[in-house]
């Protein structure tokens, strides 16, 4: 492997590692929040599950080079970008662009682990 690649593969995963520890760090934050409502602890639940699936799969994925991690990865950022797009939704729109955005470095995140993972394998 030379050595740009290596670069590109430790600082994907990296980038990966740490945005799915925010992911983690929101739901907790969300999850113990007096003020949070139920559909929202509900959302940060999906969220910090999906930065736990995530760096377990980037974990196994670094160590034993398994096929089966870019299905899993692709399969768990849909499903979590569905809910994101559902509350998008729900909330009637109201968001205007600034929701739009969200949702589109939402996407880019998402793409950018899946990628990371399709580097490790």
């Amino acid at each position: 492997m030379n050595k740009p690649h290596q670069i590109l593969r430790i600082g994907f995963s990296l980038f990966s590692a740490v945005s799915s520890f925010l992911f983690v760090f929101y739901a907790v934050n969300i999850a113990f929040s007096p003020t949070a409502t139920g559909w929202l602890k509900t959302f940060a639940y999906v969220t910090g599950g999906y930065g736990l699936m995530n760096i377990y799969i980037l974990s196994w994925a670094w160590r034993s080079k398994i096929t089966w991690a870019l299905s899993v990865d692709l399969v768990i950022a849909a499903c979590f970008f569905g809910v994101c797009v559902m509350d998008y939704l729900r909330g009637g729109l109201t968001r205007g662009a600034v929701g739009i955005a969200a949702l589109l470095i939402l996407a880019i995140i998402l793409g950018i682990n899946w990628y990371a993972i399709r580097l490790l394998e």
